[in-house]
């Protein structure tokens, strides 16, 4: 009775092993419910089967997606700790904080780019700004007067608020916020006079009339908001394109082999046409690309963000 108990215990730990050892985790920097979570709840859904292996998610929420940054890239690099990561952690943090505990660009490899969360400018129904012209002849006449609320210092909301004022020319008052809700609900009071906020955020209130937006910081028209122009055809200005990417990060020492497994796999996702159609009501859309193509639009990100920060002299808090 002994040895067959030892033997079923023996046997009972190899399989709690084995499981442990197949369960990929895709770790998420954000609370659950939020259109990266969902994100990353239906890639761990549809990745299962084709990995061959349970794929869970793990929310790490906080210090803007540093504390999940920094949790994988001290993982096991065996290809089954993910990083759902956005700009905030990987080409925002580094030029913010001196003191991260990882090194953005040495500790990650690059999986697969999966979605775009498209920027806005946005203004309330009853506001006198009709087009971008209207906001950057009264910001040239009253410097630093005319307010835009933010989703919080630093974050991409704010940087690219900055990055507009930087490249029209002109001062604009930022006004940060913790959490587009917040903003979004001064906004609509009149307590500020514009938003730079994601699609998925003031979509709602487009819908019911409450705001307009203005223009989008994309390459193409966003249909769901009405069809507003982008912001290169409402100013005339390059460079105001702003992939608000999420991409899939591991460990930097992941084989070359399991980074493109998991690439193969993600992209079979990314590419379906459930996919599109799931991340279209988040406010997201599909962006599908390979390691190389994420590498390049992190290295265009950083360059681009570590430009806006040092020329507005922004700080981290």
């Amino acid at each position: 009775m002994k040895k067959h108990l030892l033997g079923l215990a023996l046997a009972t730990a190899a399989a709690v092993s084995a499981h442990a050892q197949t369960t990929t985790r895709i770790v998420v920097p954000f609370a659950p419910g939020g259109a990266q979570d969902v994100i990353g709840r239906f890639l761990a859904e549809k990745l299962a089967p084709k990995l061959g292996n349970t794929v869970i998610v793990e929310n790490k929420a906080g210090a803007g997606g540093v504390i999940a940054a920094d949790a994988v890239a001290k993982a096991a690099p065996d290809g089954h700790t993910i990083l759902l990561a956005t700009g905030g952690a990987i080409s925002i943090a580094p030029h913010l904080n001196a003191k991260l505990p990882y090194d953005a660009r040495k500790d990650f490899a690059s999986v697969a780019m999966v979605a775009d969360t498209p920027m806005t400018l946005g203004v309330r129904t009853q506001s006198p700004f009709k087009t971008v012209a209207d906001v950057l002849k009264e910001a040239k006449a009253n410097p630093g007067k005319v307010s835009y609320a933010s989703t919080g210092n630093g974050t991409i909301s704010h940087l690219t608020g900055e990055l507009l004022a930087q490249t029209a020319g002109v001062q604009l008052l930022h006004v940060p916020y913790r959490g587009a809700a917040p903003a979004v609900t001064d906004l609509l009071g009149g307590q500020v006079a514009m938003i730079v906020t994601s699609s998925a955020s003031i979509d709602p209130m487009v819908e019911d009339g409450r705001a307009r937006v203005l223009a989008t910081f994309t390459k193409g028209k966003l249909a769901n908001l009405k069809n507003p122009p982008t912001m290169a055809e409402a100013t005339g200005f390059k460079g105001l394109e702003v992939p608000v990417w999420v991409g899939l990060l591991v460990p930097s020492k992941t084989p070359a082999a399991m980074v493109e497994k998991l690439s193969a796999a993600i992209n079979e996702v990314c590419k379906s046409p459930e996919t599109a159609q799931r991340f279209a009501g988040l406010g997201a859309t599909v962006s599908c690309g390979n390691s190389k193509e994420l590498d390049r639009v992190i290295a265009e990100d950083y360059d681009r963000w570590g430009k806006v920060i040092k020329q507005g002299g922004i700080k981290g808090e």
